[in-house]
């Protein structure tokens, strides 16, 4: 047998399509718009107030300024980082898989590693600076409790920027990084668990889960990937404006650790894990429940067939 007739072809690289981008930014901001960001305000409320209990957490956030206290940071930072980090991931992740599948990776390594690269590359173009400007949106509460009016949006955003420059606005931007890679990794590996478990017990051995399978599986993915949760308690805190004394200066992923834990334990470390998982499962309906209707409403719209997974 020569060496051509062996030779693997290469695997075919995949388009990145419009109607993929709509489709996926689309999604994003209706989930966020609707429960994302309630959840979102919650978890990181909880995070930054480690001793306030769930109850305390929501009376905190409604004291804000009622039923819109659970929006703060929605416009324009969290429509911003909805709206571009579905492209950023599809982009980079389809260029991972592809290369990925070169280097002889099967689907399941392939898979991984561009939703880990990708995840990567979400942290570092977008979600970043939305992450640190959301939390500082949510956590300068303080200032308005201290008598102090606190400053507008944009005005947080320049004073940040001349203060301390790009690093500033994307502070904790580390440990966001590590979140997302850690997310996307263990979501893809335990979706997949868990379609193989229902798969099982179905009896379905080949071809494509239900609506409602496809919902469990990828919820019970959304919501054990909330297992990192302490590096999201290390990203709150590290963008937090809180006042402390005890607090470290210039904090890093390991000096954030070290003070959450000495001032709460390793119970501090895992505040508001419960709306996190809240967060994983309500994001999995919206790609999934709805992802079908949204995808034929795209596809009359771009004239393109949506080729993207949901």
């Amino acid at each position: 047998m020569s060496a051509v007739a062996a030779a693997k072809p290469l695997p075919e690289k995949k388009p990145v399509k419009f109607s993929n981008l709509l489709l996926g930014a689309g999604l994003n901001l209706f989930e966020v718009t609707s429960l994302g960001q309630p959840l979102e305000v919650t978890k990181t409320t909880m995070a930054a107030n480690r001793g306030d209990s769930f109850a305390g957490a929501l009376a905190r956030i409604w004291s804000r300024g009622g039923i819109l206290g659970f929006y703060q940071g929605l416009i324009p930072w969290a429509w911003i980082e909805a709206s571009t980090k579905g492209a950023v991931l599809l982009f980079v992740a389809s260029e991972a898989e592809y290369y990925a599948r070169t280097f002889g990776a099967n689907d399941f390594t392939a898979g991984i590693s561009g939703g880990v690269i990708g995840g990567v590359a979400q942290a570092y173009a977008t979600m970043g600076f939305c992450t640190c400007m959301k939390t500082v949106e949510i956590t300068k509460s303080k200032l308005a409790a201290a008598g102090v009016k606190p400053p507008g949006t944009f005005a947080t955003f320049m004073d940040i920027y001349r203060k301390e420059g790009i690093r500033g606005i994307n502070k904790g931007v580390n440990a966001v990084a590590i979140r997302q890679m850690t997310n996307w990794g263990s979501r893809f590996g335990l979706s997949r668990l868990a379609e193989q478990g229902i798969r099982k017990v179905t009896g379905k051995k080949e071809g494509s889960l239900n609506a409602w399978e496809k919902i469990v599986a990828s919820a019970l993915g959304g919501g054990l990937s909330a297992w990192n949760q302490p590096i999201e308690v290390i990203r709150v805190e590290m963008q937090s404006k809180t006042v402390d004394p005890n607090r470290p200066a210039k904090m890093t992923v390991g000096t954030a650790m070290k003070y959450i834990y000495s001032q709460n334990g390793i119970k501090g470390l895992y505040r508001g894990v419960v709306p996190r998982i809240g967060l994983g499962v309500w994001q999995t309906i919206c790609m999934v429940a709805m992802g079908d209707m949204a995808k034929t409403y795209v596809e009359k719209l771009t004239g393109e067939k949506v080729t993207a997974k949901h």
